[in-house]
């Protein structure tokens, strides 16, 4: 078993303490692995590189599994240059190996991120010209090592990322829609909405499926991490054989009996998508699915549940809908139908819309129960929560005609 070591993983923003949560119930023999402090954009965590293996494996909403390699204080490049220089890279990957660094700085009284970025890649290949009369080449696509570092005020952090690509490429996804949730977000958001297998699940603009492919996979007992690839895995102290134990460890659920997880969307082309994209990422029991506008949804059963989607917004709202109709009009109108679907076919239900156009509830003719704030990168967005209970019909109906003229 190996030391303890400290890891910091980051999420998009707003995830934080969907992320801690999820943490803590990943299993780690000996409760090695530790939960340390949320900070913005992410949880610090400490444990074995065997608990880095399995946080890799079975995360859904962390971006990446950064190792802490070292953290000191610095006045200028030089600093920074002389601390990541005397780090031991040689016993995690060899001269052989290609790298990319990374630099992401708040309030660092530094002028150049580059610069910075060029004073650590000189360090590490120093050090191993130093050793070994070589030094690994750069590749900033497709890199066997990506080193990263984090500057704030005073301090430096530089970390070896153990997961290589980000985590949110789950291996599944070669066909997306215009505008695609990422997978740790869409995960992220089903966790925040208290969605858990076995509860009803319906995204009635589902795009190419990303909500349902990851609420699917969950429900399958899939971890996103089984069939991909890591950085770990080309780490000098990597132990295939333990790594293959942790994937041993892994027990399916059983295939569903009857379906809980329903999707539809407007455009054919999409529910096509979606459905290959189930396919990709392992799903082998029935997800229904059907062409039809959101405006026209039923709910899929007499049991209300969640219903979670990403509406469309601008361009994607007129797939087929009037382009002489102005897009601020397009909008009150579709989502002034929907809000209508919503009271009158959905009581019971818990609706959450992820959108970052605020004017939402107003459209729908609805006052949210709570909006969490998210970032989509760098689109400040919100969950908006509507509880829709019954009587929004009979109120609805209840409003006095029109008197008609004399």
């Amino acid at each position: 078993m190996s030391a303890p070591h400290s890891y910091f993983c980051p999420c998009p923003r707003g995830l934080e303490a969907a992320l801690a949560e999820e943490l803590a119930e990943i299993p780690s023999p000996g409760q090695t692995l530790k939960v340390h402090n949320q900070v913005p954009g992410g949880v610090h965590c400490s444990g074995t590189l065997q608990d880095a293996y399995r946080i890799n494996l079975y995360s859904r909403i962390a971006s990446r599994v950064l190792m802490r390699m070292a953290h000191g204080s610095y006045a200028n490049e030089n600093d920074i240059y002389d601390l990541a220089l005397a780090q031991p890279w040689e016993d995690w990957f060899t001269v052989d190996h290609t790298i990319r660094i990374d630099v992401t700085a708040i309030k660092s009284p530094l002028r150049s991120l580059e610069f910075t970025t060029l004073k650590i890649k000189d360090a590490v290949c120093d050090r191993f010209r130093d050793l070994y009369d070589k030094r690994p080449s750069v590749d900033t696509r497709t890199p066997d090592m990506r080193i990263v570092g984090f500057l704030d005020a005073r301090n430096f952090t530089v970390y070896l990322d153990t997961s290589g690509e980000a985590l949110f490429k789950r291996g599944w996804r070669l066909d997306t829609g215009d505008a695609p949730l990422r997978e740790n977000l869409a995960a992220g958001l089903l966790r925040v909405a208290g969605w858990k297998p076995g509860t009803v699940l319906f995204d009635p603009m589902c795009g190419s499926g990303t909500i349902l492919a990851e609420a699917a996979q969950m429900l399958a007992g899939i971890p996103p991490g089984l069939h991909r690839s890591f950085a770990f895995e080309k780490f000098n102290a990597f132990e295939a054989v333990e790594w293959q134990a942790i994937k041993a460890e892994v027990r399916l659920a059983p295939l569903p009996a009857t379906p809980t997880i329903f999707g539809s969307d407007i455009s054919g082309d999409m529910v096509a998508m979606t459905r290959s994209n189930l396919s990709k990422a392992g799903i082998r029991f029935e997800v229904p699915l059907k062409q039809i506008e959101a405006q026209e949804v039923k709910a899929p059963g007499e049991t209300p549940g969640i219903l979670l989607t990403n509406p469309p917004y601008g361009e994607r709202i007129g797939v087929r809908g009037d382009s002489t109709i102005a897009g601020d009009e397009m909008a009150q109108s579709f989502f002034g139908a929907f809000g209508t679907t919503l009271k009158q076919r959905f009581a019971g239900w818990k609706v959450f819309l992820f959108t970052a156009d605020l004017g939402v509830p107003k459209m729908l003719r609805l006052k949210e129960s709570r909006k969490t704030p998210f970032f989509n990168g760098a689109l400040e967005c919100r969950l908006f929560r509507f509880d829709m209970v019954a009587g929004f019909n009979r109120r609805e109906q209840a409003k006095p005609k029109d008197t008609p003229p004399l």
